[in-house]
């Protein structure tokens, strides 16, 4: 099964999906928990950049192209 969380950004999203694995933990199944960009160290740096304010990112599609990374 899978269970995606989707929303704007700040809307909890993280604290849900966390609760629900943990839920589903509880009740004996087994959870891989992720989230994108992520899930991989060179995931979690391109999510730190995309979601850094101080990012610039010059042209629309490098977003994209990162989150295609």
């Amino acid at each position: 099964m899978l269970i995606t969380f989707e929303g704007i950004e700040g809307s909890g999203k993280t604290t849900q999906s966390q609760l629900c694995a943990r839920f589903l933990q509880n009740k004996g199944y087994s959870v891989v928990h992720t989230r994108e960009p992520g899930g991989t160290v060179f995931g979690q740096h391109i999510r730190q950049l995309v979601l850094d304010p101080d990012t610039n990112l010059h042209h629309p599609y490098t977003e994209l192209m990162l989150f295609y990374a």
